[in-house]
């Protein structure tokens, strides 16, 4: 690993070792892009991934935040997928038992098309606002639409006096490059009497390092945590953490965490002398990605060279980060997605079709491979719906 000049954003240290770099990639993975030319020539960016080796957070060492442009049309969901639904009914259900989220306010920042946000306040007659650029208000059918506002904007200080007893934050911290800045302003919402609950979902980076997962590093994640530099952080910024764990067999992380006045203790939940195993991690990934992008470059050669069919099922983030970190041309025929809005539309940086499932009718690949292991299954059912018996594989 590199010595880098820099400062962590969570911790303010300036111990930092870069260990994997990708250069030319765009800048945007869920923005719909509806031609090729504008998917190919879409702006790029370079990733360098940098370690605290004080507090143990990642973070793109290159990012520059006036790039990204989030809005209507952008397309995050994974609402489409039964497998995703189910998850997301159960976060639900046990967010509003543990809770209590009976008749609440709930606040959630970064709510995309307002799914979560949306079930929560259906689960326990609550009430909800949400702030996401990429809101589109036709979307939402919903018994609790009444009770539901939601705001095409990012939260900020100005927001703060919103009511809350619990604010959510999924997989949008992520995003942040600021990241104690933003968790402390998390800190301001709701009101001092009663200190809302605050749960926050990222990506488990020490999945993506230990599985060598090169497809979920994107320009767009700029931050990466694991369960002790999660932690820390939300120590750092005042927070007592409630629970600590992982979700959606270990991708995610989550923390439940209260403000609290005064000194924070460490909590417990959390190693807190893990980032010396997490710098051998992020060796690790360095050294060994090398040899994984050159097997992924070498098998989708000799599919082409034998003059077999490929194709990806999942036209979101972890398709973009596996095509263009590989350069993947003609090597796959096109992007499998079951979003209807992002069908007819084209992959960013590499502008590859993404197509409904029927597609592959006519196409018949003899090979799909599936970006996240959990839909596994729920591909195969769809593929034998169809009729059609292509090898199946997972990245």
């Amino acid at each position: 690993m590199m010595p880098v000049e820099h400062t962590c954003p969570s911790c303010g240290g300036r111990d930092l070792e870069v260990f994997y770099e990708v250069r030319g990639i765009p800048v945007h993975d869920v923005l719909l892009m509806p031609t090729a030319e504008i998917a190919l020539g879409y702006p790029q960016g370079d990733v360098a991934l940098g370690l605290c080796r004080g507090c143990g957070f990642i973070f793109n060492t290159q990012f520059d935040p006036r790039l990204p442009a989030y809005s209507s049309e952008c397309e995050e969901t994974q609402g489409f997928s039964p497998t995703f639904q189910e998850f997301h009914r159960r976060l639900a259900r046990r967010l509003v038992d543990t809770y209590d989220l009976r008749g609440k306010d709930i606040l959630e920042i970064g709510c995309g098309k307002g799914e979560f946000l949306t079930l929560l306040c259906e689960m326990g007659e609550n009430r909800g606002v949400g702030f996401d650029p990429a809101y589109v208000a036709e979307r939402l059918r919903s018994p609790a639409a009444e009770r539901v506002r939601f705001i095409s904007d990012f939260y900020s200080d100005r927001y703060a006096g919103c009511k809350a007893d619990f604010v959510v934050c999924k997989m949008t911290l992520e995003h942040i490059p600021a990241t104690r800045e933003f968790v402390t302003m998390l800190r301001r919402a709701g009101s001092r009497e009663r200190p809302p609950v605050v749960f926050v979902q990222v990506p488990n980076v020490r999945l993506i390092l230990r599985e060598l997962r090169f497809w979920d590093v994107y320009y767009e994640h700029c931050s990466y945590f694991s369960s002790g530099s999660l932690a820390r952080l939300f120590e750092r910024a005042g927070f007592d953490i409630v629970r600590l764990g992982t979700e959606y067999a270990e991708q995610y992380l989550t923390v439940e965490a209260r403000r609290v006045e005064g000194d924070v203790a460490a909590s417990g939940l959390a190693p807190e002398d893990d980032v010396e195993e997490l710098a051998k991690e992020a060796r690790r990934f360095g050294q060994m990605c090398r040899a994984r992008l050159s097997h992924w470059r070498q098998d989708l050669d000799r599919l082409r060279q034998e003059g077999r069919r490929a194709v990806v099922w999942g036209g979101g983030s972890k398709a973009v980060g596996f095509l263009t970190t590989l350069k993947v041309g003609e090597e796959v025929r096109c992007v499998v997605d079951i979003n209807p809005y992002r069908q007819n539309t084209y992959l960013a940086g590499t502008g590859h079709p993404i197509v409904a499932p029927e597609v592959l009718r006519q196409c018949r690949p003899d090979l799909v491979i599936v970006m996240n292991p959990v839909y596994r299954d729920e591909v195969a059912r769809e593929l034998q719906r169809m009729g059609l018996g292509p090898q199946v594989v997972t990245v």
